[in-house]
């Protein structure tokens, strides 16, 4: 591991040397918030056929997309348009729209704000699409929590009655070209996740920086094939920071690279919406005292922070 890019670990040393890739995988999350996941065995047909799906979304009328924005609902399920969410404290919105598909509800929501998924008629291969990626990222999430786990001294399945029923989210997003390169607005400004971990099945484009601790910004290079897995706000304060939460952005090309659109598929891993985020004692010490002695329930921390970026109008606590 170099300090000019983030770490890539294969996943399927989890199985044949678990005590080294641990070890590894949380060097590479105490060091850096972000790590690289090959060996997930996610076909490259399966990333495919979902870009193909979104870019024939995105490339609909806008009047068409906006037939699947569904109010009241921050976001949380089908079409938010361009230029709505912001990053924390910016004054500027992002440029970017984009698609949430959650999780397919098949009988009664075991959480109230467990909504169904709205599918655009327009592109039939929509669905099949992302929600097999969906289901897949969601099954190579649940692997990096159980090394997580086993590094912050928990049971190996500490988190699989956490994320069981959890509010995650595809997120198909569009980043069009930009037309005004005088903009102050980028296409994400800088943020940390909201969730536990994110897996982002990246773009072919440059773009994506990551904040490092000397206060310069470090290009992430996606290797073809690789998932790029960071950690979210609700896994750094479970762990008392033990696992950092990287600020990230997403910066606007240069030259004749503006005019061209740009397109990444992250998915936000969340815990069940009635977990309650409360410091793992093994992640408090004198040298790293509780900072979070109020615990919090995972759906009210994130009502607070959907308000933050913009989401919502006013969240109800």
């Amino acid at each position: 591991m170099t300090q000019q890019q983030v770490p890539t670990l294969d996943i399927r040393r989890f199985a044949t040397d678990k005590d080294a890739f641990v070890a590894e995988i949380g060097k590479a999350y105490t060091e850096f918030g972000f790590c690289g996941i090959s060996g997930h065995g996610i076909a490259d047909e399966v990333v495919g056929e979902t870009y193909k799906a979104i870019k024939q979304f995105f490339a609909l009328p806008t009047e068409v997309k906006q037939q699947y924005h569904v109010p009241g609902q921050g976001g949380a399920r089908g079409y938010t348009g361009f230029g709505v969410e912001k990053a924390k404290d910016s004054k500027h919105p992002d440029l970017k729209e984009f698609f949430h598909v959650g999780r397919e509800l098949n009988g009664p929501a075991q959480h109230e704000c467990l909504y169904p998924n709205v599918w655009p008629s327009e592109v039939p291969e929509f669905k099949a699409a992302t929600y097999t990626l969906y289901q897949a990222l969601e099954n190579l999430g649940c692997q990096v929590l159980e090394a997580l786990a086993l590094f912050l001294k928990q049971e190996q399945k500490y988190f699989a009655d956490k994320v069981d029923y959890g509010n995650s989210i595809l997120r198909p997003i569009h980043y069009p070209p930009i037309q005004d390169t005088s903009t102050q607005s980028i296409r994400a400004g800088q943020h940390e996740d909201i969730n536990l971990i994110t897996l982002l099945v990246g773009s072919h484009e440059s773009g994506l920086e990551i904040l490092r601790r000397d206060g310069s910004w470090l290009p992430v290079t996606t290797i073809p094939g690789t998932i790029v897995v960071n950690i979210g706000d609700m896994l750094q304060r479970l762990t008392n920071h033990v696992l950092p939460s990287t600020t990230h952005r997403v910066v606007n090309p240069a030259g004749a690279a503006a005019g061209q659109p740009r397109y990444s598929i992250p998915f936000f891993m969340h815990p069940n919406p009635d977990f309650v985020i409360e410091t793992l004692s093994s992640c408090v010490s004198a040298e790293n005292p509780d900072r979070y002695p109020q615990p919090i329930n995972s759906n009210d921390y994130l009502l607070q922070r959907l308000e933050e970026i913009g989401l919502l109008k006013k969240a109800k606590y």
